[in-house]
């Protein structure tokens, strides 16, 4: 009896590693599923002569610029690289990535018409590890991904600054060009909450030009 019990109990944590497995494997390809999906999406996209987005940078990024420290730079999820071509312009040394190789090569051909340099590379953010302590600005426009907050926050050096953007929910309310999915709208203050643990240089949430609504921040670690 006692011998049927221990194959029972034997055969049951075998069984139930077996599921462990499976369900972290599982989640692991759902992942880098994900990702080649929207690598090919976003290599679509930006496979086009003309840059999409233009080739100036963000307004709230030109409009705030003299407020950053001077220093490294990383601009998240970068597409062609108007803003990161924008900071090496004015002074920094950057480095710049994305998930689409498409947007990486824009992006060093734009660097190239201006004349600067930037180190431009493709990374999956959603497995990519940021290096800490190691910016003294990073840049995040209209690219949402909640889980990579904390390590945005360990990458920037002390005293290092994050200048955001991006939309909020009301842009979806408002019948916006923009996102559709909502867990890439912030909701209201929750750039702002996101970020609390900084000192917050300047903070808005408004409708611009009644076509976009969105969320803008600038906070120092």
């Amino acid at each position: 009896m006692m011998y049927n019990y221990k194959k029972y109990v034997h055969n049951l944590i075998s069984f139930l590693y077996i599921i462990i497995f499976y369900t972290l494997l599982s989640h692991v390809l759902s992942v880098s599923f994900a990702g080649e999906k929207d690598k090919i999406f976003w290599n679509k996209k930006y496979e086009t002569e003309a840059y999409i987005f233009g080739k100036e940078p963000v307004e709230f990024l030109r409009e705030h610029i003299d407020l950053l420290p001077r220093g490294k730079a990383l601009d998240i999820a970068m597409g062609e690289g108007r803003n990161a071509v924008f900071l090496a312009k004015n002074g920094f040394s950057v480095d710049g990535c994305d998930i689409s190789e498409s947007a990486i090569k824009k992006a060093l051909d734009l660097a190239t018409e201006n004349n600067v340099k930037i180190h431009a590379f493709v990374a999956d953010l959603e497995t990519y590890k940021l290096p800490k302590n190691t910016y003294d600005v990073i840049a995040c426009f209209y690219y949402l991904q909640r889980d990579l907050v904390p390590q945005m926050k360990e990458a920037l050096k002390p005293g290092g600054m994050m200048i955001y953007e991006t939309y909020t929910f009301e842009n979806w309310e408002l019948g916006f060009e923009g996102p559709k999915n909502k867990d890439y709208l912030l909701k209201p203050n929750e750039l702002l909450d996101l970020f609390k643990d900084f000192k917050i240089i300047y903070y808005r949430e408004l409708v611009l030009n009644n076509k976009k609504a969105v969320a803008s921040l600038i906070a120092k670690k």
